[in-house]
């Protein structure tokens, strides 16, 4: 790959932006100019409302390999290394706070905050060759950023598990663990991303929005006060253009038309 090749490729088509990661010969590594990269496509994307979906792929072999690490050593400062988590960090806030729901799209290999990244991801399909690990622990590094996203999806022991060893699982064994949604054929990989994505293109976009920002907030609330959260969230929906015209076209058995309002 030149020197002069974007780090972040973007395409769109019918609503969908598809960004791949492409630093292929480093195995998508993020360094600190990747996640430069990666947070401007975000940003520009949160603001578009002519993406619905975003789907993050690779180039090369693998998804993400994690950090970089040669990048890492090369700057041994403390404060080199908190800025770098930070950026990392936000960065992944921003796949979960974006209005546009975030398909990971896997094969190869997800180690590391290359894992981190697909459990960030609101949606994963792999392909069913793909490896997960949180393996920083292999090089005496704990994985604590991934750690946040990891244990938000699995389970509390599992995730343990699997950080405290570096230990790969695979994409049949992440999808029955509910780190990813679904593991397929690698020649079906495509046409299983494209299906989930126009999935969601075909619904309301402000219910999709809505529908996103209260299912991350709710889950940090106790169960009282998510409910009292979702049901204000569900009676200002029930405000909205788009509800009305869907239970309209339901009661009518037509299509509907959304407005995204």
């Amino acid at each position: 790959m030149s020197t002069d090749e974007p780090l972040v490729l973007r395409t769109d088509e019918g609503g969908v932006a598809t960004l791949t990661l492409n630093r292929p010969r480093q195995f998508n590594a993020l360094s600190s100019a990747m996640i430069a990269a990666i947070q401007n496509e975000l940003d520009v994307i949160t603001t578009d409302p002519a993406v619905r979906v975003v789907v993050v792929a690779a180039a090369g072999k693998a998804f993400c390999a994690g950090h970089d690490l040669k990048e890492m050593r090369s700057h041994p400062e403390k404060d080199f290394q908190s800025a770098l988590f930070e950026q990392c960090s936000a960065m992944m806030l921003t796949v979960n706070r974006m209005p546009q729901p975030v398909i990971a799209r896997v094969h190869g290999l997800a180690t590391a905050a290359g894992c981190q990244l697909v459990a960030a991801c609101d949606l994963a399909v792999a392909a069913d060759t793909a490896q997960f690990a949180t393996s920083g622990i292999r090089v005496g590094l704990f994985c604590s950023t991934p750690a946040v996203a990891v244990s938000r999806n699995l389970s509390r022991k599992r995730a343990l598990e699997i950080l405290l060893t570096g230990d790969f699982i695979d994409a049949q064994t992440a999808a029955s663990e509910g780190l990813i949604n679904y593991a397929v054929p690698v020649d079906e990989l495509d046409a299983a991303v494209q299906r989930l994505a126009g999935a969601i293109v075909a619904k309301s976009p402000l219910a999709i929005a809505m529908g996103k920002e209260m299912f991350y907030h709710q889950l940090e609330m106790d169960m009282e006060d998510a409910y009292t959260y979702a049901s204000e969230v569900m009676a200002r929906n029930m405000m909205a253009e788009d509800a009305q015209e869907g239970i309209d076209a339901f009661i009518e058995k037509r299509t509907p038309t959304w407005k995204g309002r």
